[in-house]
């Protein structure tokens, strides 16, 4: 769009949203822990939520040279330290454990593995995500572009990491609930308006179209297979790896099914399942492999790579497309079959003795509904560290 220099204002964008998210990770993270603090002396050690490190992440079609469509995200993660397969869960926060009996009720396989190899973890992720139609200025309903709409959410996952027989090939599985609202009380109105008015950008005029108050829920699952290689010998830092996923999504939210592939080449491969944009069961902190301490996770030199992300998904409903649930509401016709690429590159190391990894992408996406006039791209910055 001539109007859009999304060059000069991304910067200031994504500083002041990282510096909010930062905030919000130190407030959560002070929270987990007093609640876990204020268990009995009986739990076991390590039975509680103990933090390991958290990520944040920004996505923002500016980044891109546009303003529209998925136009953007913010989410913050916090990890826990390793758990032992079996482990109490008594000492959890109250979310995490009703998930855990959620799971065992709806998925008791989920739990299977042998505990000598097995390792799992929990995550907590917030996160807000908005969506708009192209046209900034107009005022009335426009009924042939995407709806307005905002999300803001809290959701939990469990995420268990085992090997599999064959050398080098490991699995990571994931099962997440997502809670949040969907609407005026998602606060995307006023969180764009006041960014734009920061950077002196022009502000949305058609927000009072926007879809109604809803509570928003999903769950997801997740299946990941990593294959790793080194075609320049074992002892070599070049490596390159490849990792397949298959999900599913249930909910007002998102219900879908994916397939995706990640293929990454480079020096001193990150010991994680891939980088992937925002998405439930997604946040690439896993538990550490078997027997692996977190001291010796640590790289001690700056290692990098490049990673390419090409995924397919069948959609059955999109709240940002097929509007409010439990009523009327403007809507567009939704595409059933969508697929997206990736493109970016990644920094791991050790800083000041903790782990970090930075990473920055590119997203390219196909039409997601007839109306649209042509496919959409955004760009995501994540920065991941153990605290």
């Amino acid at each position: 769009m001539s109007r859009r220099t999304p060059s000069p204002p991304g910067l200031p964008l994504s500083l002041a949203s990282m510096r909010l998210a930062a905030c919000v990770v130190a407030l959560a993270g002070a929270t987990l822990s007093e609640s876990t603090a204020q268990a009995t002396e009986s739990c076991e050690s390590g039975s509680g939520f103990e933090l390991r490190g958290g990520s944040l992440r920004l996505e923002n079609d500016l980044f891109a040279g546009t303003d529209q469509n998925y136009t953007n995200g913010v989410s913050v993660t916090l990890v826990s330290q390793d758990r032992r397969p079996g482990m109490s869960r008594d000492c959890l926060p109250g979310l995490l454990r009703v998930q855990a009996r959620l799971i065992d009720a709806v998925n008791p396989g989920f739990w299977a593995g042998d505990p000598r190899t097995t390792r799992e973890n929990v995550v907590v992720k917030f996160g807000q995500s908005m969506y708009t139609p192209e046209d900034y200025a107009r005022t009335d309903l426009i009924e042939n572009d995407r709806p307005y709409a905002g999300l803001l959410y809290v959701g939990s996952s469990w995420n268990r990491r085992h090997p599999l027989p064959t050398p080098g090939r490991e699995v990571l599985d994931t099962r997440e609930v997502t809670l949040g609202v969907i609407g005026p009380l998602s606060l995307a109105e006023q969180s764009q308006t006041l960014v734009h008015e920061l950077i002196g950008e022009d502000t949305f005029q058609g927000w009072e179209h926007q879809l109604e108050n809803e509570p928003a829920f999903q769950v997801a699952a997740d299946h990941k297979v990593r294959y790793r290689s080194n075609p320049f010998g074992q002892t070599g830092a070049w490596a390159m790896d490849q990792i397949t996923s298959r999900g599913f999504r249930f909910g007002n939210i998102e219900t879908s099914a994916t397939l995706s592939w990640e293929g990454r080449f480079g020096r001193d491969l990150p010991d994680d399942f891939g980088t992937y944009p925002i998405r439930p069961g997604a946040e690439n902190r896993s538990p550490m492999a078997a027997g692996q301490t977190q001291s010796q996770d640590l790289t001690t030199s700056l290692g990098g790579h490049f990673f390419v992300l090409l995924e397919a998904k069948a959609v059955g409903y999109d709240f940002s497309l097929d509007g409010n649930l439990f009523e009327d509401s403007h809507a567009v016709s939704r595409r059933p079959l969508v697929g997206q690429v990736a493109i970016g590159f990644a920094l791991q190391g050790s800083i000041f003795g903790r782990r970090t990894k930075f990473a920055v992408m590119r997203v390219f996406k196909t039409r997601e509904f007839d109306e649209q006039e042509s496919r959409h791209a955004y760009g995501s910055i994540a920065l991941s560290m153990d605290l």
